[in-house]
């Protein structure tokens, strides 16, 4: 079949333009690979610390519940709900007629029976001295002295009613046994209270300072103890809303069994709590320090990957190339995770961008190495 000039000239060009599509495509520069973007750290040695963490409660250092060692007329309340309390301060008022009226009654009743007593006495020396004369028999004189020495007991026994009657008087007023914060009051004055009577008028719990109750699994209790041989261990407590100001205490106590169904040991800090900001019955972030380990390898915490062999790191070799470190590692504290094999102090590893990384990948370094 016969093309015409102007077919002949159009195929022409088409096949040109696809040699020169061809040839430009085969003559062509390979891409060159870009840098992969990465924030770096330094590996440090530092001096590291031995921590335990665990959650507390908070607990009062010191709880007493105020009641009535009398019964009577409630006459006044000398605090508010809620309000610091020293030892010794006034905290109510029972009626005290009672028990005025009953105190002169017994000095009364002590009164008579030592003016009887004397008396009694007085005729036992006389029935002695007629019974050494004969006049008075044997029998007369055993009766007179059975007399007296019955009122001496009886001056006995009002001596301890009337001591009675004055602690009863004492006890109208009940006084702070120590330093506290008062909790919700109970009765309210012109109320009737009873002796020892449930329940308390008030309770005041000591908040300074105070204790902070945890638990630890058992398998620490030997390194517990080995420590606190040679002294305190420090523990600091931070609430969860502020973690910048932990409070600090020392471990006061180790409980002397282990739970057999949680296989835990509860322990006890005991911390200044000066400003007042734990309370009973918080909840706490516990940390026990149990010591110092100086020179340790460590580095960011989001440096350590995990794969299928196991935990590694990328690290920036000197020509600024990745290079893929298996490595051991230990506890983490405070962000920082202890490398106990793999790395050496001044290394430099990645701590961002690890996922677009592979060994011998070019990186770019997007901030400068811790330390540096």
């Amino acid at each position: 079949m016969r093309h015409s000039p102007k077919q002949e000239t159009a195929l022409l060009a088409v096949i040109l333009l696809l040699v020169t599509v061809g040839c430009s495509r085969k003559s062509a520069p390979a891409p060159v690979p870009l840098a992969v973007p990465v924030t770096v750290a330094r590996v440090l040695a530092k001096t590291v610390p031995v921590e335990i963490r665990a959650i507390g409660n908070v607990q009062a250092y010191s709880t007493v519940a105020i009641k009535a060692q009398v019964s009577g007329q409630l006459m006044a309340v000398h605090f508010s709900e809620g309000q610091d309390v020293k030892q010794g301060d006034l905290l109510f008022a029972i009626d005290r007629r009672p028990f005025e009226v009953a105190l002169q009654q017994a000095e009364a009743n002590l009164a008579r029976d030592e003016a009887r007593a004397e008396n009694a006495r007085a005729q036992a020396q006389r029935y002695a001295m007629l019974l050494q004369e004969g006049v008075a028999s044997k029998e007369q004189y055993d009766q007179v002295r059975a007399e007296a020495n019955a009122l001496d007991a009886a001056v006995r026994a009002d001596r301890a009613a009337m001591e009675k009657a004055k602690l009863d008087l004492e006890y109208c007023t009940i006084y702070s046994p120590m330093n506290g914060r008062t909790g919700s009051l109970v009765v309210h004055a012109g109320n009737l209270v009873k002796a020892n009577e449930n329940p308390a008028l008030v309770v005041i719990n000591q908040i300074n300072p105070i204790y902070v109750n945890f638990s630890i699994p058992e398998q620490y209790l030997p390194e517990i103890k080995k420590y606190m041989a040679a002294g305190k261990p420090k523990v600091t407590a931070t609430i969860p809303d502020e973690r910048q100001r932990p409070e600090q205490g020392v471990l006061s106590f180790v409980d002397n069994a282990v739970d057999s169904t949680t296989g835990t040991i509860r322990l006890k800090a005991t911390l200044a709590n000066k400003e007042k900001r734990l309370w009973p019955g918080q909840f706490v972030d516990v940390v026990l320090t149990l010591t110092e380990q100086p020179r340790t390898t460590v580095v960011p915490a989001q440096a350590v990957q995990t794969g299928q062999t196991g935990q590694y790191v990328f690290i920036v070799k000197p020509d600024q190339t990745a290079e893929m470190r298996p490595v051991i590692t230990g506890r983490s504290v405070g962000g920082e995770t202890v490398i106990e094999k793999g790395l050496q102090p001044g290394e430099t590893v990645v701590t961002d961008g690890q996922l677009r990384l592979v060994p011998g990948v070019k990186v770019e370094v997007k901030s400068s190495p811790q330390g540096s």
